[in-house]
């Protein structure tokens, strides 16, 4: 079948112009010039509407299967779908089992048939003892492999130490994969339950759990992940960066050589310290959400170049492990639930700092398809899928946590005013999601990486 989808304003990788994109059998076979006409084709003009290449989201943690009632595939791929985000990569523990080895991959790929909106890939783990199950989850498809220097949360995937990164980076560096890695050192985390001059810690104030992850955490576990990737020449890259500090020890490891790549969220992006009420325990996440100062050297990182990436890190979990009843930051799961928001709230804080469309969709689509090895993905290009997303940048919207597509009606974006609203979201060339209903059975795949593939530089 052949589709022409025409806007004034389509996100290229040379920039935003007028264009018509050329879709037959779900490729983009040519981009061709805004006025062009195509004798047979199903035509789409959407005006004004910014055409952006469907958005990768490279850190999600669906926790299906095992723990389906924390998200699941069907909640987590309609919510991204909703959201512009036609590709996923899972994160490999919260499910059980964990993508720790390939009897691991095959249940999730299982969990996923059938069931998912948009195409879904997985991340393998790196945990102690498992550096034999490395190459064979490599051979079986995953796109790299991810691991905690610090306990996950969850016991069924354990935290590494640097004997247990000497011992898989050899491997991961000659499968020339990404490792990806939760960067807070345990020896510099301090106990929030411990008192402070025999004074016991308020567990619903949110300084009780900022002052238990110090910046000094990240950046020691930074240093010492950009010393391993000089040692190995292995590819790591660095999630959820929170702490600006870090950044000159970050620059510094890659101007020297080492093969180091970084990703923040939006909600460090957006959120402050400062403005976090007591007991608002849907703000909770490790690393955690630090000053109004540091958000915006976050920022300059990003439009300098120093962070390479966007990805939510949606980490969702049911009400009572948010302990909303309580306030309790202590023993409150901490995870953000964004999936469907990313692209407005990024792009919130972009405009808002005058950062247009184009370096929006590098952050949140092309890098991040980069990053995973996706050469199908992430740009509108001829020879790419027809991942497409038809948006809409001046509308505005108060988020109703209500009205999300996620599981659970949590997170601390809910009554936020946000721009920037998708109207349709297009996988493969086919309509998923438009205008605020989805007019399509669940029609996204699992993808294998490609062993020839490999991943590529940022």
């Amino acid at each position: 079948m052949l589709q022409a989808i025409r806007s004034e304003r389509v996100v290229l990788p040379q920039g935003v112009r007028p264009a018509t994109i050329v879709v037959r059998d779900g490729r983009i076979a040519a981009v061709q010039e805004y006025g062009e006409r195509l004798a047979g084709a199903r035509e789409m003009d959407v005006g004004a509407q910014v055409v952006m290449p469907g958005l990768v989201d490279t850190h999600v943690h669906i926790n299906d299967p095992g723990r389906a009632e924390w998200e699941g595939f069907e909640h987590a791929t309609r919510a991204a779908a909703a959201g512009g985000v036609t590709t996923l990569v899972d994160m490999p523990l919260n499910s059980i089992p964990s993508t720790t080895n390939v009897a691991g991959l095959e249940k999730k790929r299982q969990a996923a048939r059938g069931r998912c909106y948009v195409d879904v890939g997985f991340w393998g783990g790196v945990v102690p003892g498992n550096a034999f199950d490395l190459a064979p989850l490599a051979a079986a498809g995953v796109f790299g492999f991810k691991c905690f220097l610090t306990p996950s949360g969850v016991e069924e995937f354990g935290h590494v130490s640097e004997a247990d990164l000497r011992e898989a980076l050899p491997i991961v560096a000659a499968l020339h994969l990404p490792l990806l890695a939760h960067a807070e050192l345990p020896a510099l985390l301090e106990d929030p339950l411990v008192p402070v001059d025999g004074i016991a810690r308020d567990p619903r104030r949110y300084s009780t759990w900022l002052n238990s992850r110090p910046d000094a955490s990240e950046c020691g576990a930074i240093e010492m992940l950009a010393r391993l990737a000089a040692e190995f020449g292995a590819r790591i890259h660095i999630v959820h960066l929170a702490t600006a500090t870090a950044l000159p020890a970050i620059r510094s490891a890659r101007a020297a050589g080492a093969a180091l790549s970084v990703e923040t969220c939006p909600h460090y992006l957006t959120f402050a310290a400062e403005d976090i009420g007591e007991g608002a325990t849907p703000f909770k996440c490790a690393p955690p959400i630090r000053s109004r100062d540091n958000r915006e050297r976050l920022w300059d990182a990003l439009t300098a170049g120093d962070i390479d990436l966007i990805a939510t890190d949606h980490s969702p979990a049911p009400p009572a492990l948010k302990h909303l009843d309580d306030g309790d930051f202590v023993r409150a799961w901490g995870g953000i639930a964004s999936l469907q928001l990313g692209l407005s709230i990024v792009w919130t804080g972009a405009a808002e700092r005058g950062i247009p469309v184009e370096r929006v969709v590098a952050w949140l689509a092309e890098r991040p398809a980069k990053l995973a090895g996706l050469a199908t993905k992430g740009a509108i290009a001829a020879g790419r899928d027809a991942d497409l997303v038809v948006w809409d940048p001046e509308k505005e919207t108060i988020v109703d946590a209500g009205s999300l597509q996620h599981r659970h009606p949590i997170t601390p974006y809910d009554g936020r005013r946000l721009r920037g609203g998708v109207v349709t979201t297009i996988l493969r060339g086919q309509t998923v999601f438009d205008r605020g209903e989805f007019v399509s059975s669940p029609i996204g795949v699992t993808l294998r990486r490609s062993v020839s593939s490999g991943s590529y530089p940022l």
